[in-house]
């Protein structure tokens, strides 16, 4: 008898097991990646047919990071191909996370702890993500080059000026329309303390990176760290780099101090890939009127998100409202769109519903031509003009 219950507890144990490993990280990203449910504002005949002749590009999401299909139409989350297709989006910029602070917050996180390593391991990734940031992000870029190579065409691995041309060209021509994806990373604490892993990830395609997530690190102080200071030695050292690989700077998550260095050394665009802005919704992370100005002066673009802390709402008429703000202050040309689908965040609309965008747009009164600049034009010009390297690849010089 006691034989037959020590058997019974062990399989019940098992079998508990095996549930947690294919069900426990659903129902994480489920109680993270949410829609509200709340009204969607009514979209007329004429923002359908503008959306339809869009190019859609979105500069933010952190899908990879879930344990999802990409190609396949999931009942979770903001986003996946089928999504992306309905939407009508051209361009998907894909992040990498790779840490992320435990009782994380906007105002002050140490770099003590990791939410992710649990989930990477709970997913049952390759063992050698278990313990390496940087496999993280390689792991990250072999889900989307698998993705891309079962998708008969339909995902485009975007990593140069010659890949961005092919996707217009043969969205221009075939149906089902291709959509783009561009690798970036989320903070550069996956460099690990070397800045040689910037030409290993430039040469799995990495195109654009956050130098600080949610913490402080060696490059730089974080807009949610504990000191928030500026870029160190090393993290100028590293914004060179990134500048002659053709990886795009994105100064989103970087405090105020990181965000002024990294704008008075730019020889390249500079992005903040998802956010929104202090003028309308004055929440930390959000950029002032004078970094909205050093942006557009690299000639980069802001990335405006679709969620409470990026637009104090999750309307796509608060999104539209910040979108304005940008125009007004420095004019069309430097307003992109930052999702952040994906990301833990709770928002109105999935990336299927982006005619919510187009619709809040109008009725802001922005033109046609103002809309096709949000929309996708403006980010199309600074990715196709950083993109290409400017030096040939050398190894880097570590800072004394």
């Amino acid at each position: 008898m006691k034989k037959t219950v020590l058997i019974i507890g062990g399989l019940v144990l098992l079998f508990g097991i095996a549930g947690f490993f294919q069900f426990g990280p659903g129902m994480v990203e489920r109680s993270m990646n949410q829609i509200d449910g709340e009204p969607l504002i009514e979209v007329s005949d004429e923002a359908k047919a503008l959306h339809e002749t869009l190019t859609i590009v979105d500069l933010h999401s952190d899908t990879l990071l879930w344990n999802r299909n990409l190609l396949n139409r999931a009942d979770q989350g903001h986003m996946d191909l089928p999504r992306l297709e309905e939407g009508n989006v051209a361009l998907q910029v894909f992040s990498s996370v790779t840490k992320t602070p435990k009782g994380q917050n906007y105002d002050a996180n140490t770099a003590d702890s990791d939410n992710i390593t649990p989930l990477v391991i709970a997913q049952l990734q390759p063992t050698r993500t278990w313990n390496s940031l940087l496999e993280r992000s390689l792991w990250h870029a072999e889900k989307l080059d698998r993705a891309a190579a079962k998708s008969d065409g339909e995902l485009l691995k975007v990593a140069s000026p010659e890949d961005l041309d092919r996707l217009l060209r043969e969205r221009s021509s075939e149906t089902p329309k291709p959509v783009g994806a561009l690798l970036s990373i989320e903070g550069l604490q996956n460099l690990e303390g070397d800045l040689s892993n910037l030409d290993v990830l430039s040469e799995q395609g990495f195109r654009m990176a956050s130098l600080t997530h949610f913490f402080d690190n060696d490059l730089a102080g974080s807009m949610h760290g504990i000191e928030k200071g500026g870029l160190t030695d090393k993290g100028r050292t590293a914004v060179r780099r990134m500048e002659a690989l053709g990886m795009v700077v994105d100064i989103a998550h970087c405090s105020h101090a990181c965000v002024a260095d990294i704008l008075a050394m730019a020889t390249r665009p500079v992005v903040s890939s998802h956010g929104g802005v202090q003028a309308t919704c004055q929440v930390n992370r959000n950029l002032t009127d004078d970094e909205i100005r050093g942006v557009a002066k690299t000639g980069g673009v802001v990335g405006i998100g679709y969620w409470d802390a990026a637009v104090c709402g999750t309307s796509p008429r608060d999104a539209a409202k910040a979108m304005k703000h940008v125009r007004d202050l420095v004019g069309i040309d430097y307003v992109a769109l930052g999702s952040d689908y994906d990301g833990a965040t709770t928002v109105r609309f999935d990336t299927s519903q982006l005619v919510q965008v187009t619709q809040a747009l109008m009725d802001e009164g922005f033109t046609d031509d103002e809309i096709r600049a949000v929309m996708g034009g403006n980010a199309l010009r600074v990715l196709r003009g950083g993109l290409g390297p400017i030096l040939a690849p050398a190894e880097p010089v570590e800072p004394a």
